[in-house]
């Protein structure tokens, strides 16, 4: 493996990636002022979007909040009708956390308008760059799991 872990070319990498965290943030929450969820609620749908029911404590270390702090924010969102908490159909003593139909409305509808912001900032880039693109930011994304992992 070449090392370029001290090079330059890493720090203009990550000020390139912060700037965009950044602006996928900032854009994130434009898009969620006409929703009625705040942002650390978008994360946690989006987990249970993906990865179907979790306990509180799953899904607690999935959006690296504490456990208090995530019970606070499903009380909450089933206050909302977004999710609901169901015992587990194997151990009754678990508590999983459900989506329901509302939450699954709102999180299609937020990530569906953030592709269409991507889709708009990407509107004048060649296919082959979007196709470069992606091949790379999965490339990063599957070497950090890789590293998260050792």
């Amino acid at each position: 493996m070449q090392e370029v872990t001290s090079t330059p070319v890493i720090a203009e990498i990550e000020k390139e990636l912060r700037y965009i965290a950044g602006i996928v943030k900032q854009k994130g929450r434009e898009i969620l002022n006409n929703y009625p969820i705040t942002m650390p609620q978008f994360i946690a749908l989006q987990w249970l979007l993906e990865d179907g029911d979790l306990t509180i404590g799953e899904l607690s270390n999935k959006i690296n909040l504490a456990f208090s702090t995530t019970t606070d924010l499903i009380d909450r969102m089933e206050r909302n009708e977004l999710v609901e908490r169901v015992r587990d159909n194997k151990d009754r003593r678990v508590v999983r956390i459900h989506l329901l139909e509302k939450g699954k409305f709102i999180i299609h509808e937020v990530i569906k308008k953030r592709q269409e912001y991507l889709g708009e900032v990407l509107e004048d880039v060649s296919a082959e760059d979007i196709n470069s693109l992606y091949s790379v930011l999965t490339l990063l994304h599957d070497q950090m799991k890789l590293v998260g992992e050792k």
